[in-house]
């Protein structure tokens, strides 16, 4: 089973975009292990996702957690994996090498070039110059780690030179995606911009493969392994199913964005999960009825419950925003994917048809 653990409520950063709510709320061990037990008692495997707030903070809960499912993994046999989500400011060398013993999956929450635009410290100071000496560092760990980019529309302009700029430090994966929620504002014309900056990412991504280098920038990427496979992107979001949130008490919610609603309440790791709730929530994540009769509905994450519910409130109703953006992906993505094509079928094969 799969369990993202919010580790503490605070931050030491102060984004722009942010829609948590900081407060000094820490997990307690005993919810921790607690958790840990949860994970193991469902299914093949155990995962576990570090999140906050910023874990890092709360490093000594991740050791403790780290150390506990070892041993739990020993005396049950049932594999355990790990990851995490962090800002990146609290790296250190020690942890890393533990992360890489662990084979720990890290994502680095980094906006490129944008960074300082929405990504500060709370005394309004920059972090670009720390976290690309912390990027540094994780990649010489972890040289999989991934980049993950949050766009700001005030910084809409900037990303294709972001993905170049974190493709010279070092990242071979980088995820983008727009910021969503109350605390931005996509205008037509940011919308534009983005679309002139996703081609220009393309056309990047297509010189780099001409040269013989593959490079992991999703959803651009992502959208054509999906066609190529004919995998149905608004399938990925299960609420509650795929990966539960924990919060620093214990209680258990389908997903980040539903936390502290008691409608989606779907237990707590001393009691256990309600799995007739879970049942009757997982049946909500459908695709909307605006999007049924959509030629584009088995290419979009139409589904993902909270990117729709940041956006209009109700997990199954698509903003204009993601309508748009989504269609914009899939036209650049088809577009890419049909350049690597022409150009060499036996590359596009060996990196976007897998295996049987």
């Amino acid at each position: 089973m799969n369990l993202t653990l919010h580790l503490t409520d605070n931050c030491n950063m102060d984004c722009s975009y942010c829609l948590r709510d900081k407060c000094s709320r820490d997990m307690t061990p005993e919810v921790l292990r607690k958790a840990c037990d949860l994970a193991f008692s469902k299914g093949g495997r155990a995962g576990l996702c570090f999140f906050g707030g910023e874990p890092l903070l709360r490093k000594d809960l991740i050791y403790e957690a780290l150390d506990y499912c070892e041993k739990k993994s020993a005396e049950t046999g049932i594999p355990f994996n790990c990851k995490m989500t962090t800002n990146g400011t609290l790296l250190d060398e020690e942890f890393l090498k533990k992360a890489k013993e662990v084979k720990m999956g890290i994502g680095l929450s980094f906006d490129g070039k944008g960074q300082d635009i929405s990504r500060r410290f709370p005394d309004g100071s920059s972090t670009a110059s720390l976290i690309e000496e912390k990027a540094k560092m994780l990649l010489s760990y972890r040289p999989h780690a991934l980049a993950m980019l949050t766009l700001d529309p005030k910084a809409a302009g900037l990303l294709s030179e972001s993905v170049k700029y974190l493709v010279d430090v070092g990242f071979q994966n980088i995820s983008t995606v727009p910021a969503y929620g109350k605390k931005v504002n996509w205008t037509d014309e940011d919308m534009e911009v983005l679309r002139g900056e996703l081609n220009k990412v393309a056309d990047f991504l297509r010189d780099e493969f001409m040269k013989g280098r593959y490079i992991y920038v999703a959803p651009l990427i992502s959208k054509i392994k999906e066609c190529v496979a004919g995998k149905n992107p608004a399938e990925h979001c299960h609420l509650g199913v795929r990966q539960m949130p924990v919060t620093p008490d214990g209680k258990l919610f389908p997903c980040t964005s539903f936390i502290n609603d008691d409608d989606y309440y779907m237990g707590n790791v001393f009691d256990g999960i309600d799995n007739e709730r879970v049942a009757e929530i997982a049946k909500r994540s459908n695709t909307p009825e605006t999007c049924v009769d959509c030629d584009l509905k088995t290419r979009c994450t139409n589904s993902c419950g909270c990117a729709n519910r940041m956006n209009t409130g109700s997990e199954n109703k698509v903003s204009p925003l993601q309508c748009t953006y989504e269609r914009m992906i899939i036209e650049i993505a088809d577009r890419l994917g049909e350049e690597l094509f022409n150009y060499d079928q036996k590359l596009f094969a060996k990196y976007f048809v897998k295996e049987p």
